[in-house]
């Protein structure tokens, strides 16, 4: 860890594979009195590294990185370096993804819609050791605790698993099963075991309507991939 950094802000790190994301979070942080970026990765590999040098109070990450899911990230530093905070920023709605984020181990979850205030919140709370998620979701949690998840109404995509929501999620994208893969570092076997319970669960006879429905929920969040029209094989 390097003698300059003031002992006194709070450190940031950020993981996100888009240079204006990390840049436009950078300029937002880095002109706030109490905090600083310590470091930046566009990749989960290279963050899981720069953590361990760099220690970190907070680490912002997003889902979508290109050699990993980001919750794979979050469970990873949770697991390795408990005392690093984690906030999801993320494109995808908050009552798909918050509460599968907060459950692999992140301290917050914010959608890149909020504005930049809102990151410098989120920053701060979960720093102070407490959970950040918007007013409405955080209600959602507790009633789900409180009146028992049965009372809670039900979509299908909340079924999903966080693994068959990960892969439902890149084959949206138009990553082929070998990206996949690749990038979650599963076999190939496995990956088509988490794409047909996906299948079944969400109530499709083929894997060809799973698809073109993964296609429409993903463009439906924003956050389409390379292609538009995902490879089968």
């Amino acid at each position: 860890m390097s003698d300059t950094r003031a002992n006194d802000h709070i450190h940031v790190f950020l993981v996100d594979d888009h240079p204006a994301i990390r840049e436009a979070l950078a300029d937002t942080i880095d002109g706030t009195m109490d905090m600083e970026v310590c470091g930046q990765s566009s990749s989960s590999d290279d963050a899981f590294r720069m953590i361990e040098q760099l220690e970190p109070d907070v680490a912002i990450v997003d889902i979508s990185l290109n050699d990993a899911h980001g919750l794979d990230l979050v469970q990873n530093v949770r697991a390795q370096y408990p005392d690093v905070k984690m906030i999801v920023f993320s494109m995808y709605d908050e009552n798909v993804y918050a509460e599968r984020a907060i459950r692999a181990g992140a301290s917050g979850y914010l959608m890149k819609s909020e504005p930049t205030k809102s990151v410098i919140e989120a920053i701060r709370s979960v720093n102070r050791g407490e959970v950040y998620l918007s007013r409405r979701m955080a209600s959602r949690i507790l009633n789900k605790v409180a009146m028992g998840r049965s009372t809670e109404p039900s979509f299908a995509i909340d079924e999903l698993t966080d693994r068959e929501m990960a892969v439902f999620q890149m084959l949206g994208q138009g990553y082929s099963v070998q990206d996949i893969q690749d990038r979650l570092n599963l076999s190939r076997k496995t990956i088509e075991t988490y794409r047909r319970r996906a299948k079944e669960k969400l109530g499709f006879d083929t894997v060809s309507e799973l698809l073109q429905y993964a296609v429409q929920w993903t463009y439906g969040q924003g956050t389409q991939g390379p292609t538009t029209t995902p490879n089968r094989e």
